[in-house]
């Protein structure tokens, strides 16, 4: 299976998106929560439904941008947010964007690209990171397979994986993980270096 444009978009055409739980996560708004600097400039890659999205926008960061390879999911969030600027909703694949950040949230992204992607991953991560900034969310702590997405992961291989980009302050199991993820995500707080 291709994990292309096309597929992305048949997902959401479909409604077969099981990985969309209707809301933000609570990992992901109690670190939001506690972030004090509104203008700070923000990625949020494979931003689907746009729950994050949302979630600082309409608590003051006007500086946060959705990126997403599929039109669909950006329709749908324009439809439900129609205050959002337009300008800072991406259509385009992740390894072609250039622009640089302060911080990316990592909600779901990660596991949805194939495996080999990973590395890739890791350095165009640090790529759009401006010095200092910060890579921060959930990796999906389960066995890795063949079948996916969504594909899993360990703390070892993240280790490996990223630790010649950024310098690991959090990569620990999260402790306030919804339900159905429990046990299953760690929470990660990368620094570019």
């Amino acid at each position: 299976m291709k994990l292309t444009k096309e597929y992305w978009s048949s997902r959401y055409i479909e409604n077969n998106i099981p990985w969309d739980v209707g809301a933000i996560t609570t990992p992901i708004k109690t670190y939001i929560d506690q972030l004090t600097n509104k203008d700070l400039k923000i990625l949020i890659p494979g931003v689907g439904s746009g729950y994050e999205l949302t979630y600082f926008y309409n608590n003051g960061f006007t500086n946060v941008y959705g990126l997403d390879i599929s039109n669909e999911p950006i329709n749908v969030f324009k439809k439900n947010n129609p205050h959002f600027p337009e300008n800072q909703l991406i259509v385009d694949d992740f390894f072609n964007h250039n622009q640089t950040y302060d911080l990316i949230i990592e909600q779901t992204f990660f596991c949805a690209l194939t495996p080999d992607l990973r590395p890739l991953y890791a350095a165009k991560m640090n790529q759009l990171l401006k010095n200092n900034g910060k890579l921060v969310g959930l990796l999906f702590a389960f066995p890795l397979t063949k079948q996916g997405p969504p594909f899993g992961g360990s703390i070892k291989e993240y280790e490996s994986l990223f630790t010649p980009h950024f310098s690991i302050n959090t990569l620990e199991i999260c402790y306030n993980s919804i339900k159905p993820r429990e046990k299953n995500e760690l929470f990660i707080q990368f620094k570019k270096i």
